[in-house]
């Protein structure tokens, strides 16, 4: 009989179905993301000999790599099935993996790394369309979030547990965790096959490779996603160093921050998709986390140089808006890339779509930290005044793409 926790544990998950089973495999492999993340540059730097420089430098190059497969990849899946392909490309992106084993120099490290960028921006991209695909329309923005909630639990669950690796620093306790991650990508690539697979439309095999980056509109939203992704980089890169050098707040309170941040997505991100299931409701959502992170940086600005307390204070009503609107852009951005990309074509829109935060993870760490560490309370309220007005922008482009929507239909048959 199963124990009051378990019918608990099971009460939080979606409906038995392709939702629960995507469910699965973003756990397990969000557990294999965060012992990876947290121990990679490490054993690189330690284990492998690079030097801190060619360890950021690699990664940067292989992200670029990754910037332009999303499209390609998409419609590849679109015209092969996304459940064959999302698995397919999980499953070699695991392998790739293994690879780390046995880079010696920067170059095989670039190669290998390279490798996994471009398999892994496939795979997503086929996962938005098997998303997309599986899930009623009415229940898309609910599981995405959903996703992203046990997402960040499983992140939470690996990172602690890679701090065993950190504690011995051995090569072999390294290559040990390495293999454990590789399995773990391989168990969730396979999860994927749990969900039904779905036979590629007439429509999709016919369909233009470069019909989402003709889709003017949708290349608009895009690009002003890419505009307020930015606020992930500002939480991950900025407020960190913003903590250290330019408040009299303890460093330690960084991680308060953090861990305020997580427990948040992780029990509200559902609730806070409400709403957003609509292309109107989507882009209110986005409008809204403009203002929200706007807020939020000149919460974090008012934390320069003031008493502690008062910093502090300043940083943690920061944190909290901050999240708020974390949750809200979030929301956002999965139903506007879910109802204005063509049925036959989501995985090429979806992969459009999410170049938009690689375009931001490559970018905006060095920008953020010149505007921000450089100009102090200027720096902020530009960097905040970029948030409103992308967010102000996001309707007006929805609407846009809301009445092009028959046009785009009308390409691909064009196009065949």
């Amino acid at each position: 009989m199963p124990t009051p926790l378990i019918t608990r544990a099971k009460s939080l998950l979606p409906d038995p179905g392709p939702a629960r089973a995507l469910t699965y495999s973003s756990f397990v492999g969000a557990i294999g993301r965060g012992l990876f993340i947290t121990t990679s540059v490490v054993y690189f730097n330690k284990s492998v000999g690079l030097s801190a420089v060619e360890v950021g430098l690699g990664m940067t190059l292989a992200a670029c790599l990754g910037l332009f497969a999303g499209v390609p990849m998409g419609a590849f899946a679109d015209r092969r099935g996304p459940r064959g392909i999302a698995v397919w490309f999980g499953v070699a992106a695991a392998v790739v993996d293994l690879g780390y084993l046995l880079v010696g120099d920067f170059t095989g490290f670039v190669i290998v790394a390279a490798l996994v960028s471009v398999l892994g921006t496939g795979s997503q991209a086929a996962r938005g369309a098997l998303i997309a695909g599986s899930v009623p329309p009415e229940q898309r923005v609910r599981t995405r979030a959903y996703l992203r909630s046990v997402t960040n639990v499983g992140w939470t669950l690996g990172a602690p547990l890679a701090g065993v690796a950190l504690a011995y620093d051995t090569r072999e306790v390294y290559v040990g965790l390495i293999l454990v991650t590789v399995v773990l990508y391989l168990a969730a690539a396979l999860l994927n096959l749990r969900v039904p697979a779905q036979k590629p439309s007439q429509e999709a095999k016919k369909a233009s490779k470069t019909l989402a980056l003709r889709d003017k509109p949708y290349v608009t939203l895009t690009a002003l996603n890419a505009v307020m992704t930015v606020h992930f980089q500002v939480f991950n890169v900025v407020i960190p160093l913003w903590v250290v050098n330019q408040t009299n707040a303890p460093a330690w309170f960084y991680s308060v921050l953090a861990v305020l941040n997580t427990t948040f997505i992780v029990f509200l991100q559902v609730r806070f998709s409400r709403g957003s299931g609509t292309v109107k409701g989507a882009a209110r959502a986005q409008r809204n986390a403009g203002f929200l992170l706007f807020g939020a940086c000149v919460l974090y600005a008012l934390a320069q140089d003031k008493p502690m307390w008062i910093g502090v204070a300043a940083l943690f009503a920061g944190g909290l808006v901050h999240v708020f609107g974390e949750l809200l852009h979030a929301a956002g951005g999965w139903g506007l890339s879910f109802d204005l990309a063509p049925a036959h074509a989501q995985g090429q829109f979806q992969g459009l779509y999410n170049t938009g935060f690689q375009f931001a993870e490559i970018v905006a760490p060095a920008a953020l930290t010149a505007l921000v560490l450089g100009a102090g309370m200027t720096g902020w309220l530009i960097l905040g005044a970029a948030f409103v007005a992308a967010g102000l922008g996001v309707p007006a482009a929805a609407r846009w793409a809301e009445r092009t929507r028959p046009v785009a239909v009308e390409e691909v048959v064009a196009a065949a």
